[in-house]
């Protein structure tokens, strides 16, 4: 008599919303006194510098963190070391500090870069140096949504301003379009255009940089020469990524009017950059392809 067998069939078990160490009660505890400390910021930054199109960026820097961290969840877990109270809470009571400083005096560099060093404390305090080597990236990734001091923008500005615009207009002359300029002031045709900040200013280079980091986080590269690489060239990229936003610019109001232009400008202008610049950014890494064999983690 032979009996019915059964085979086991191998099953896919998707990867846990927690890790199995987690500890959800701490988590809960701890992500409500952070929401407690930082959304009021949040609302203020949402009503001031985060509407603005210099510093529209922020709340996806904030959201790509925190997805960073949640990606890399389970690796943090796995990575965690002996916790570091002694060296958490001085990370916290500096960062508690900044940020009664910054909100007291309306200072948004300390108090949004503050969330950062309280980031820093959590993570030594429950998972010590392994899990905060971990989530380096993600924790300096938020750099990126914090502020920069209006001294530094204007210092650094100026000279992008009149760089870009001196470029834009060379090449547009070179092209045969009638162009003339005078310091950051184009003029084509019967037309004027000020080359404002948010289209050749520190901001928007600044933007430009998060996002190439984040590529390169995202592929994973394990050549350090092809990442150092990549990521100092993307100052030039921003750059030509910038003057190829002035010259669309230039040609839409040259070729359909000034209102065609200024609809342009809050319509696609930021569009067209980053695209322009994810472009270069996508050349430029293919040819360092060539020079860098390095292979990606994972693949």
């Amino acid at each position: 008599m032979v009996g019915n067998t059964t085979t086991d069939q191998p099953r896919s078990v998707a990867p846990a919303i927690f890790p199995a160490q987690f500890d959800l009660r701490a988590f809960v505890l701890v992500a409500l006194a952070f929401l407690v400390l930082y959304l009021p910021s949040y609302w203020a930054l949402s009503h001031s510098v985060w509407v603005s199109d210099e510093q529209g960026h922020g709340p996806i820097i904030l959201a790509v963190s925190f997805w960073l961290l949640y990606r890399q969840r389970h690796e943090i877990a796995a990575a965690a070391t002996k916790p570091l109270p002694w060296l958490a809470y001085p990370f916290l009571c500096i960062a508690l500090l900044f940020y009664a400083f910054g909100r007291s005096q309306d200072i948004l560099l300390f108090e949004v870069g503050s969330q950062i060093f309280v980031l820093i404390s959590i993570m030594l305090l429950f998972g010590g140096r392994g899990a905060l080597r971990k989530a380096w990236f993600p924790l300096f990734f938020l750099l990126f949504m914090v502020p920069l001091p209006d001294v530094l923008v204007s210092s650094v500005t100026s000279p992008l301003k009149m760089a870009v615009s001196s470029v834009a207009s060379s090449l547009m002359y070179w092209l045969g379009y009638p162009i003339g300029r005078s310091g950051v002031m184009l003029t084509v045709g019967q037309y004027q255009l000020l080359v404002a900040d948010a289209c050749a200013g520190l901001n928007s280079m600044f933007t430009l940089e998060a996002l190439g980091l984040l590529y390169m986080n995202l592929m994973n590269y394990t050549s350090a020469g092809r990442n150092v690489t990549l990521a100092l060239l993307l100052v030039p990229i921003s750059f030509c990524a910038n003057i190829v936003r002035v010259m669309i610019l230039v040609m839409v109001t040259y070729h359909f009017g000034d209102e065609a232009g200024q609809g342009f400008v809050h319509g696609f202008a930021g569009m067209v950059l980053f695209m322009v610049a994810l472009m270069l950014m996508l050349f430029v890494d293919k040819l360092l392809s060539f020079v860098f064999a390095g292979q990606r983690r994972g693949a």
